[in-house]
């Protein structure tokens, strides 16, 4: 590992299942007798074609997660990761539709397992995580109300926001205005995916509608400097996943994507991996490509780290102390 990897960092834009490598996913296979069919090439790496694959083996690959105490073990896992690349502060995507399929019982088993992992991993690895639950765009309107229910009644200062995540091009965010009026007047943090797969249309749509305070991804706001200019207007933070989008073709390469000219036209920016196995990828690998292909350097890093710190859904007292750790020295 470089120098990047003891940065102290934050990552606000991570999904718990697509944050599982490989190898978990094999183990838990193992124990359960599951065939997870051709999820995985030749070097044991998740295959996939295109980004519609990309969803199916991701789906596939969570047949193996069948309980609280699989979740527990993922998120240990998944945090041990995130540390030994320098994260102190994550927040973390997950969905009732892959735990209890929305039923509030058995929803409320797997996000206590969950916070219970968390829990274990902040005491090894000094990580300090939160959850931001999530409906999948895909599954529809109806089920995306169910979500949002959901989540307004978990009573946990673990979760911490709700959002949206999946495919993009199905149907349009207006759509889901019911779902995220629920959280919204719980008192909700909002964030939902756009500008990824879509163009600006997308983001604006949900600007309109969602009425978020982050957007996942919005890179491809860059196409309408309107736009551009709306989302500095306002403050709109970006989570932006640089590797899943050179991975996904959404930028054919490091030296075309558009963060650099997102930071110059003044949007508050961050940095995440989105699921990192899937593209070969995590927070190191994302530092090390900002620093070889633009010259970021510690200067930039800890823009982005303060802007993320205070992007994230947390209370300010948690908040306080994830900016103490990013103070520390490389």
């Amino acid at each position: 590992m470089t120098a990047w990897a003891k940065f102290p960092k934050t990552e606000l834009h991570l999904h718990l299942e697509g944050a599982a490598q490989p190898d978990f996913i094999r183990m838990l296979a193992a124990e359960k007798s599951v065939d997870l069919g051709g999820i995985f090439n030749a070097d044991g790496h998740y295959d996939y074609p295109d980004f519609l694959s990309f969803l199916k083996v991701y789906e596939k690959a969570c047949e193996v997660l069948q309980g609280p105490d699989d979740f527990r073990r993922l998120v240990e896992a998944v945090l041990e990761n995130s540390a030994s690349h320098g994260v102190v502060y994550t927040e973390i995507f997950v969905s009732p539709d892959f735990c209890g399929g929305g039923d509030q019982g058995a929803w409320n088993e797997y996000f206590a397992a969950m916070c219970e992992g968390a829990a274990n991993a902040e005491a090894r690895h000094g990580i300090i995580a939160r959850f931001i639950l999530t409906s999948v765009r895909h599954l529809g309107p109806e089920q995306a109300v169910v979500t949002a229910k959901v989540a307004v009644n978990t009573d946990s200062p673990m979760l911490v926001g709700y959002g949206m995540g999946g495919d993009e091009n199905y149907l349009r965010a207006a759509d889901f205005t019911s779902a995220f009026d629920i959280a919204r007047d719980a008192g909700m943090h909002l964030t939902s995916h756009a500008g990824e797969m879509a163009g600006a249309a997308s983001v604006k749509d949900t600007l309109d509608h969602l009425r978020v305070s982050r957007l996942g991804h919005g890179v491809r706001a860059v196409e309408d400097t309107e736009l551009v200019k709306r989302i500095v207007d306002q403050g709109i933070v970006l989570e932006v996943n640089p590797g899943s989008n050179v991975s996904l073709g959404v930028a054919s390469d490091w030296q075309s994507h558009p963060i650099k000219d997102l930071v110059a036209a003044g949007v508050k920016v961050t940095v995440s991996t989105d699921d990192p196995p899937f593209f070969h990828t995590d927070m190191t690998r994302e530092y090390d490509m900002l620093n070889c292909t633009f010259g970021w350097g510690v200067a930039e890093f800890d823009a982005i780290n303060q802007t993320a710190a205070r992007a994230a859904f947390c209370d300010d007292a948690t908040r306080a102390i994830v900016i103490s750790k990013l103070g520390e020295a490389i």
